[in-house]
């Protein structure tokens, strides 16, 4: 029997319809966009977030970006890291596209290791409203020093575990 191309076109608008009308993904702009504008400046505003469907619970989510680059702010010369980000979610969860064109938005981008660090994890803070956030960058290795910052926050239920995950990452990139 040869292959029928209507049921396979059928099937694929009913999927698709079914999904654009879903009420939580109206406010998602860049999922499911074929083409990309990928900024040239630090942009928090591509940002965007969505809804937890299982607020009563607790579970981490977890990014590992690898590609992450960003500009010495002295010399210019680019730093290259992954960046791992780990976040029990609150009311809101960060779409991945959304957050993989931000990190981009970094690449022209100069500042210390530690500030862009830093700049990731009050985004998203203030993004979704986390119940626990980290974000470690490890940076490949300059000048024959790495350095892998550490950057976390706690809402008051998990303020310890904030404290202990952050003595914690003096260990070292792992």
């Amino acid at each position: 029997m040869p292959y029928d191309k209507s049921l396979e076109k059928i099937l694929t608008l009913g999927y698709t319809n079914h999904m654009d009308n879903r009420d939580d993904l109206k406010n998602l702009t860049l999922l499911g966009q074929s083409h990309n504008d990928y900024p040239s400046t630090y942009s928090p505003s591509i940002l965007e977030a969505f809804d937890n469907k299982h607020s009563g619970n607790d579970y981490m989510v977890t990014f590992n970006c690898p590609e992450f680059t960003s500009l010495c702010p002295k010399t210019g010369q680019p730093d290259f890291a992954t960046i791992v980000i780990n976040y029990i979610p609150g009311p809101r969860l960060v779409e991945s596209k959304s957050l993989k064109l931000y990190l981009f938005s970094f690449r022209n981008h100069g500042d210390f290791h530690d500030d862009c660090v830093n700049i990731i994890m009050k985004d998203l803070q203030k993004l979704m409203e986390p119940k626990y956030i980290e974000v470690k960058g490890i940076f490949t290795p300059r000048g024959g020093i790495a350095i892998y910052p550490f950057a976390n926050y706690g809402c008051k239920e998990y303020e310890e575990m904030a404290k202990r995950r952050l003595f914690d990452s003096l260990g070292g990139a792992l």
